[in-house]
């Protein structure tokens, strides 16, 4: 295997970690653009996203189901909120806290950013047919389950215990 335009020694090109990276930079700079022409960045697409799929929620629980930090939640929300796509409302049950709900402009927003990602996603995997990019994802979230589910990472020159 010998992928085209590489420059780099063939070890390195047969080397699975090597080639992911590759790919994931290629692949961040694909999302990268396609969310700048929005002038969205992932971190948008991934709140607008989590309030799609859970609805009205705590600051702190969209931060847990997105998987954004803590610290980078409320400045991601008062950009959000600012371009009137989310709004945030004091909670009924606790007054010290906000409930973040999804604007029906945010809804519209989030079907121009996801139309954003599956182009950059087509143009990513573009040399690949349908059911290749069905066991790509398929090997990739196996990979990434995984490797979230290990208690501690092991290093490369150390065996297993």
């Amino acid at each position: 295997m010998q992928p085209t335009g590489t420059s780099a020694p063939n070890r390195l090109r047969t080397t699975p970690s090597w080639l992911l990276t590759q790919t994931a930079a290629h692949a961040g700079r694909l999302v990268s653009a396609a969310l700048d022409r929005r002038h969205a960045r992932g971190y948008h697409y991934r709140l607008l996203a989590a309030l799609d799929e859970t609805g009205p929620t705590s600051q702190a629980d969209l931060g847990r189901h997105s998987g954004i930090d803590r610290s980078d939640i409320v400045s991601t929300l008062n950009d959000l909120a600012d371009r009137h796509l989310v709004r945030r409302d004091p909670d009924p049950d606790d007054r010290r806290r906000n409930v973040v709900n999804i604007t029906p402009a945010g809804r519209r927003e989030l079907t121009h950013l996801q139309q954003a990602l599956d182009t950059a996603q087509d143009t990513l995997l573009a040399p690949l047919d349908p059911t290749e990019r069905r066991e790509l994802v398929r090997l990739l979230d196996r990979l990434l389950t995984h490797h979230r589910g290990a208690t501690h990472p092991t290093h490369p020159d150390q065996p297993e215990s």
